[in-house]
C-alpha cells in the first residue's frame, strides 16, 4: 500500500463522520472519497475544505497572501467535489460543513482521523532526509504514506485526513521552520513509533541556536504513548529509545558501505541492506528503516531488500544519458545534505562536476557555510556555482564558475564541460534548480531533445 493514493481506497468518510467530528452533530449527507484544500485538484468524491491565503499569527507559513479558498469553492464543486468545509457565506451548489474556522476544522479532522486508524503509525522528522525515509519505511512496512512532502501545519492534518482507516500502517513526516511547530504536530499524530534522522543546520535562521533547534526536533516523541518506541542518530546523544549511526555504540551500526550496499550490525548478527540511491546518508536511513521494523514487530528482510526505485526525484537519484551519469539531488540543500552529497559524487569514476545552488535559511552563518564547502571539492574537475550565496564559495574556489541564476548560460557551460566517464551533481535549495525545473532541462539536453 506504500504511497497509495487515497482515492483508490473508495469512500474515506462518511458525511455523518465529517460533520460529527467538525461540528460535534452527525448529519446525513454524501460519502467522500479524498480531501483536499486545493481546488485545482479535486476529484470527484472529494471533500474540499476553504482555508484562507494568510491563517493568522497561530501559523508561520513560507507565504500569506490574500488568496482565499472559500472564493474557489464554485470552482471545486464544479469539478465534482462532494462537499465544502467553509467559515463564510458562499454561493456554490454543493454540499456544505459551516464551521466557525477552516483552518480549525482540518486540524480536528486531522486529530479524528487519526483516532480510526488500527494499524502502526509511524512519525518522521530531521533537518533531511524525511521524505525518502518516509519512502523507505513505507515500503518496508506495506504502508499508507501520503505523496510529496506534507509535513507542515496544513499537510500534516490532510495526511492524516487522507489515511484510509484500516491501512496496515501509515507514515506521516513532521517539520519545522519556527519553534514549537513539532510538538503539536506529534500529538496530533501520535506515532507508535516516532524517529529522529538528524539534527542539521537547516532552517536555524529562526532559532537562537543548534541545541534550540535540537530541543525542536525532539519534541516529536513527545507525541509517543511509550518512550522505547524513540529512535534516532546516535551522534544526537539522547537516551532511551534505540539508535542508528556509525559509531560503536549504536543500536544498528553502518559498519560498511560500497556503491549501493550497505554491511549493518544489530543484536550481534550482521546484515547485507540494499541502500536506494546509494550513499552513508541513505545507509543511516536504511538502518533506522530497520530499527522500525523491528519495534512494530515485522519482518528484517523488508528493510534489507528496499526496491531500488525509492529515492524520489530531486533528492539523490540517479539519472543516466548517453552524454553523462546525472544524479538531481535539485529538491533541497543544507550545508551537511551537501556535504553528503558531495561526498558521494566523490566516489564516483571517471569526471566529476557539481553544479551547486545557493542554501538559504542559514541567516547569519550563510557565507561561512558556503565557503566551508571548499575542501570537499578538491578533487572535483569542474564546479558551477549558482545564486548569490554561492558568491562565497566561487571566492574560495579560484577555478569555480559563478551564474546568478539557474539560466540557459548555465547548460550552455555543463555541457562543454563534460567529456569522457563523467558524472554531474545537481545540488541546490528548492528555489534554486527545482522550482526552475533546471535538471529536466538538462537531462533533455544531455538526452539530445531541445529544452
Amino acid at each position: 500500500m506504500s504511497e497509495s493514493n487515497h482515492r483508490d481506497a473508495g469512500d474515506l468518510w462518511s458525511w455523518p463522520e465529517l460533520t460529527r467530528a467538525l461540528t460535534g452533530r452527525s448529519q446525513a449527507g454524501p460519502a467522500v472519497s479524498g480531501v483536499t484544500v486545493d481546488s485545482r485538484q479535486v476529484v470527484r468524491g472529494d471533500l474540499f475544505i476553504a482555508l484562507p491565503g494568510d491563517p493568522g499569527p497561530r501559523f508561520n507559513p513560507s507565504y500569506r497572501s490574500d488568496i482565499d479558498g472559500h472564493d474557489f469553492v464554485a470552482d471545486a464543486a464544479s469539478r465534482g467535489a462532494a462537499g465544502a468545509v467553509v467559515h463564510r457565506v458562499v454561493a456554490a451548489e454543493v454540499a456544505l460543513i459551516e464551521v466557525d474556522d477552516t483552518y480549525d476544522a482540518l486540524w480536528a479532522l486531522g486529530h479524528a482521523a487519526r483516532q480510526r486508524l488500527e494499524g502502526d503509525v509511524i512519525g518522521i522528522t530531521g533537518s533531511s532526509g524525511k521524505t525518502t525515509a518516509k519512502h523507505f519505511v513505507a515500503a518496508a512496512l506495506d504502508a499508507y504514506a501520503p505523496p510529496g512532502s506534507f509535513n507542515n501545519h496544513i499537510g500534516v492534518p490532510l495526511s492524516l485526513a487522507n489515511a484510509p482507516a484500516g491501512a496496515a500502517a501509515a507514515v506521516f513526516e513532521i517539520g519545522t521552520n519556527h519553534p514549537g511547530e513539532i510538538e503539536p504536530l506529534a500529538r496530533m499524530v501520535m506515532p507508535d513509533v516516532a524517529v529522529l534522522l538528524n539534527v542539521h543546520r537547516a532552517h536555524i535562521e529562526n532559532f537562537s541556536s543548534w541545541d534550540a533547534l535540537k530541543e525542536e526536533k525532539v519534541s516529536i516523541f513527545s507525541g509517543l504513548n511509550h518512550k522505547s518506541k524513540a529512535i534516532y542518530e546516535d551522534t544526537l546523544g539522547l537516551s532511551g529509545g534505540m539508535s542508528f549511526g556509525l559509531g560503536d555504540g549504536a543500536d544498528v551500526r553502518v559498519a560498511g558501505l560500497t556503491g549501493d550496499r550497505a554491511t549493518l550490525e544489530f543484536q550481534g548478527r550482521t546484515f547485507d541492506a540494499r541502500v536506494p540511491g546509494g550513499g552513508a546518508h541513505r545507509a543511516l536511513t536504511v538502518a533506522a528503516t530497520l530499527l522500525v521494523c523491528h519495534l512494530c514487530e515485522r519482518d528484517l528482510e523488508a528493510a534489507l531488500d528496499l526496491p531500488v526505485d525509492l529515492v524520489p526525484a530531486g533528492r539523490g537519484n540517479i539519472v543516466d544519458t548517453p552524454a553523462a551519469r546525472l544524479i538531481d539531488d535539485s529538491y533541497n540543500a543544507n550545508p551537511d545534505s551537501m556535504a553528503a552529497a558531495l561526498t558521494t559524487l566523490a566516489s564516483w569514476p571517471g569526471r566529476r562536476i557539481a553544479v551547486l545552488g545557493e542554501m538559504l535559511e542559514l541567516g547569519d552563518a550563510a557565507a561561512q557555510a558556503h565557503a566551508d564547502l571548499a575542501p570537499l571539492l578538491t578533487d572535483t574537475d569542474a564546479v558551477f556555482c549558482v545564486g548569490e550565496g554561492m558568491r562565497a564559495l566561487a571566492a574560495a574556489l579560484p577555478d569555480a564558475a559563478w551564474f546568478a541564476e539557474a539560466d540557459t548560460a548555465l547548460l550552455d557551460e555543463i555541457c562543454a564541460a563534460i567529456s569522457g566517464e563523467c558524472t554531474v551533481l545537481v545540488k541546490g535549495s528548492n528555489r534554486v534548480f527545482w522550482s526552475r525545473q533546471f535538471f529536466a532541462r538538462l537531462n533533455q539536453r544531455l538526452a539530445g531533445q531541445p529544452d
